[in-house]
């Protein structure tokens, strides 16, 4: 689980994202790729370097374009960041601008390629990776108009601003703050084509043309996204000799428009018909407190606190517009841990550390939409680790266990609530435990490896699943015990291999060959442990070459060629399920 001085909202994990890195000295770069299926990518970079006054400014552009694996799956991405920055002249003040920008229209190819097996065919019989071959895996079944043809213009369109100030000022050697606020502006929609849409979900009286009432129409329509994400963080830091404490936290809100327009119908629909329009907001504070301290010789301790406070309002979905809900939540999330180094000969160390930790997560959007008769409850990770990592100059290994136990955990079990909608329900018990291990070994300068692996138990105690019963117009359930989370493989692995086999250790030019190599074990797309039901494992294995020198007139050139899944394997990633019954079948 993340630490709170890595934001509020970690969940199971944490990821932190660094941008462009300010050097003292002026610097451009160029990287240029082309691939598979028509893919370019674009990077143009350029600092000035740290200027008279402290000031320096850089400049990232990048773009990319790829007409898409999946048929009509193009995609234009653009994106602009710009860094402004002052440094006053004894380096304890440090303000910094940050504008990045970017700007997607993508093809929709999210509907996936259906197949069907039904009930006592067994996993003997046709696969479905043998369906997906007939079917065609590039097959986009999204935008077919009536007459056969697709509509050109199927696609997602989005546009993300963020505006970020950051004020750093160290007051002496031991105490420092960190203060910024930002602002997130979003805004974008689907444009999509819909083929037989009835006039009710769109609050309208069916037509009536000449002697016949007309109930559906074929039309494009936009749902619209517009979003507004603001905010403060700060902190203030302590360090000094075995003691480094951190005090912070951050005030955001989060205000959204939804909205859709009927841009096109065939009949009964006026032009550009908005048919709803609903806003929604969330406000997050949180405060925390974090301690590292040393205890004793060569053995350390940290204690992290953290209050955090959350306020949901929803006027209305898109297609509930009268479902008010939202709620408040305040939780306590405490984290706790202790490490011991160990040195050996020859500077090599070892760590043994221990940690536990409880964090707290409100429901999302859409759970408050599928759960009309009683409002979901919150989540609650209680997280214990045991570790031991070594490190050497040539050898580095880590082991690290986990159990990770959940309450309330939300979970898709193909219920429909009362307004017909699939809701994830709160599950009382249900938790992940596995071992994550790691190596890496270095025997000469030319050749090094590493490697990871995690097996785990990703398993829900008790648990209900439904099915749609289309003979009976209702629903069937099934009583599971102790069984798979979906999605949750049990052996996640890779390992890449790096030579160099015609390098010398002083060369200013180098030539590396990268084999590298993952595995995914079989993933479950609902919680009924079904084969029928789930993802075949598969691995991959990637091979690139890299070639870099310089010039009198570049530091640093790079030559890359790399292949991906040498081997062709055919395999998918992502997927979903839907079960139910149908002439006893």
């Amino acid at each position: 689980m993340g630490s709170s001085t890595n934001g509020a909202g970690a969940f199971g994990a944490s990821l932190n994202i660094y941008n462009i890195e300010q050097g003292k000295q002026a610097s451009a770069s160029m990287s240029n790729a082309y691939g598979s299926f028509n893919t370019w990518k674009h990077t143009l970079q350029a600092g000035t370097g740290l200027l008279q006054g402290g000031f320096q400014f850089n400049v990232r552009l990048s773009k990319i374009n790829s007409s898409g694996y999946i048929q009509r799956s193009n995609s234009d991405l653009k994106s602009l960041q710009f860094l402004a920055g002052w440094t006053s002249k004894n380096e304890m003040t440090n303000i910094k601008f940050n504008l990045l920008s970017g700007k997607e229209k993508t093809g929709q190819a999210w509907n996936g390629i259906g197949t069907i097996f039904f009930d006592g065919q067994g996993p003997n019989g046709q696969t479905y990776s043998q369906q997906l071959d007939i079917a065609g895996r590039r097959t986009n079944t999204l935008g077919k108009m009536a007459d056969g043809n697709y509509y050109d213009d199927q696609t997602d369109n989005y546009q993300q601003d963020y505006y970020q100030l950051f004020l750093n000022h160290k007051f002496n050697p031991y105490w420092s703050a960190n203060l910024s606020f930002f602002l997130t502006r979003g805004k974008g929609y689907y444009n999509e084509y819909r083929r037989g849409d009835p006039f009710s979900d769109y609050g309208l009286q069916n037509p009536v043309i000449g002697d016949s009432v007309i109930t559906s129409t074929n039309l494009t329509r936009q749902l619209w996204l517009d979003n507004h994400y603001y905010g403060t963080v700060f902190s203030a830091n302590y360090n000094r000799n075995n003691t480094d404490l951190n005090i912070g936290g951050a005030y955001t809100q989060y205000d959204a428009k939804h909205y859709g327009f009927v841009r096109w119908a065939e009949v009964g629909v006026p032009v550009n018909y908005r048919w709803y329009h609903l806003p929604a907001s969330k406000n997050d504070f949180n405060i925390y407190a974090k301690l590292q301290q040393q205890l004793l010789t060569n053995f350390y301790g940290f204690v992290d606190l953290q209050l955090r406070s959350v306020d949901y309002v929803i006027d209305g979905f898109r297609k509930h517009q009268q479902l008010k809900s939202g709620g408040n939540y305040t939780f306590f999330n405490p984290k706790a841990g202790v490490s011991y180094l160990i040195k050996h000969a020859n500077t090599a160390q070892s760590k043994i550390y221990g940690s536990v930790a409880v964090a707290n997560k409100e429901p999302n959007r859409d759970d408050f939409e599928a759960n009309t008769t009683e409002a979901p409850q919150h989540e609650q990770l209680t997280d214990f680790e045991l570790g031991y990592q070594f490190n050497a100059r040539k050898f580095e290994a880590g082991a690290n266990g986990y159990y990770m136990r959940y309450k309330n955990q939300l979970i898709a079990t193909g219920k429909i609530n009362d307004v017909g909608a699939y809701a994830r329900v709160n599950v009382d018990n249900s938790y992940r435990a596995g071992v994550e291990l790691t190596a890496a070994y270095r025997p000469a300068y030319w050749l090094q490896a590493s490697a990871n692996a995690t097996f785990s138990r990703n398993k829900i105690k008790n648990l209900v699943q439904y099915s749609d019963d289309y003979d009976n117009e209702g629903q069937i359930s099934e009583s599971f015990h102790n069984t798979d989370i979906s999605f949750s493989p049990n052996t996640v692995a890779g390992a890449v291999i790096t030579f160099e086999p015609f390098t010398h250790p002083e060369s200013k030019q180098h030539f590396y060959v990268d084999l590298l190599e993952k595995y995914v074990g079989r993933q479950y797309l609902d919680n009924s442990q079904s084969k029928l039901r789930s993802i075949n494992p598969y691995a991959l294995t990637d091979a690139r070459v890299r070639y870099q020198f310089s010039s009198n007139v570049f530091k640093d050139i790079s030559l890359i060629l790399m292949v991906n899944n040498v081997f062709n394997k055919k395999y998918e990633n992502s997927g979903y399920t839907f079960s139910y019954l149908y002439g006893v079948q």
